[in-house]
Order: C-alpha cells, then structure tokens, then sequence
C-alpha cells in the first residue's frame, strides 16, 4: 500500500513537473493539445482539474486506504483504484496519439505493484471475486467520470465549482464500492422462543390435595 503511494507521488511529478522528454507541465499541456489548442494559455480547461483530480481524488482515495489498512486489509486495496483509472486514460492516449505522454511510464510501473498486491491479498486475506470487481469497478467509473469532466470543461460547462467537489466524492468512490461489496451479511435473528414450565405429576398431585 505504501509502495503505491509512493508510486503515485513520483507518477504526479511526471504528470505536473517533469517528464520524461524534460517538459514542465506535461499533462495539462498534453490535455490541451489534444484538444485542438494551441498550449495550455489558450485552452479553456482550467487548472483546478489537475487541483481536483491529484488532491481531491488521487489523494482522499490514498489516505483512506493507507489510513485504514491495518483494521480493514481490503479497504487497503482501493489506493491502486484511481491511479488504474488514470492509466487506462494513459493508455488510451498513448495508443490514439501514437506517442508518449506525461505520466506514462509510472502509470506503466504500477502494473506489477497492483498485481503482487492483488496476490497477497487472495492468499493472505481472503480477497476474492467481488473485492477485485469493486476494484476494477472503481478505476473504470473514476476514469470515465473524470474524462467527462475534461470533456464538459474544453467545452466551457463546467468550472471550478463543480470540478473541485466532482473530484472530491469521486475520491470516495473506491472506498464505498469496496465496503458494500466486502461487508458481510449478518445471520438471521432467531425469534426468541418463551420458556414453558412445566410442573412434575408429584407436585401437581400434592397441590391437588387438601391438608388434613
């Protein structure tokens, strides 16, 4: 778990500081190119995004999960949701663009950090179908919702105050989904049953008749 948030502290400095090609800023830059604009001056896409996304999702995603780990082995899980997100987008841009963008290659790193970690959970803790489907399930919701928000914002829909709180409950997200599906359903109450006395044939007998 502390390994991943590692990971995912140098995988923001490729995003926002420096990458690979020694571009500052790469991931804002590479959004609005992609866009159609000629730099990041001029594109409508505000800062915020990268604001909301690294400390509204990225980071409220990692706490809760390196924060309570040690009480809930599975909820730990859940820092790999938002950074598997945002590597399906770099993937995806990779291959439409046919070249590398910021943030690529720790994306990339964070493939076989997940899947050791994935590993050790099904043997050691118990994971199984629905812990890694509430996974999964967390990183493809929180890669489309965050896609449509850089969609609604190029187009001038949406802006700081609705990017900022978007990307804070979608931080919530992967915890939510991991508890719904990791919680264990309670055993059925018996209904309580009353004690019935019953009294001996001696002392009924005895009751029945009188004192001489």
């Amino acid at each position: 778990m502390f390994a991943a948030l590692a990971l995912t502290l140098l995988h923001q400095f490729e995003e926002n500081g420096l990458d690979l090609t020694g571009r500052p800023a790469g991931l804002l830059n590479a959004l609005c190119t992609g866009f159609g604009f000629r730099d990041a001056v001029a594109c409508p896409v505000p800062l915020s995004v990268i604001t909301g996304l690294n400390v509204g999702t990225v980071w409220i995603a990692a706490l809760i999960a390196v924060l309570t780990v040690h009480r809930h082995p599975l909820l730990g899980l859940t820092v790999f949701a938002v950074p598997l997100g945002t590597l399906i987008l770099h993937i995806g841009a990779a291959v439409g663009l046919m070249r590398y963008n910021s943030g690529l290659a720790t994306a990339l790193l964070l493939l076989p950090l997940a899947a050791w970690t994935l590993l050790v959970a099904a043997h050691r803790f118990g994971a199984g179908p629905k812990a890694f489907a509430a996974l999964f399930a967390a990183a493809v919701l929180s890669a489309a919702v965050t896609f449509a928000l850089l969609l609604a914002a190029r187009h001038g829909m949406v802006g700081d105050g609705v990017i900022v709180p978007a990307f804070v409950l979608l931080g919530l997200l992967p915890a939510g989904l991991m508890l719904l599906a990791t919680r264990r359903a309670r055993p059925p109450v018996a209904p309580a049953s009353k004690a019935r006395t019953r009294r001996s044939p001696a002392r009924a007998q005895n009751r029945t008749q009188a004192p001489l």
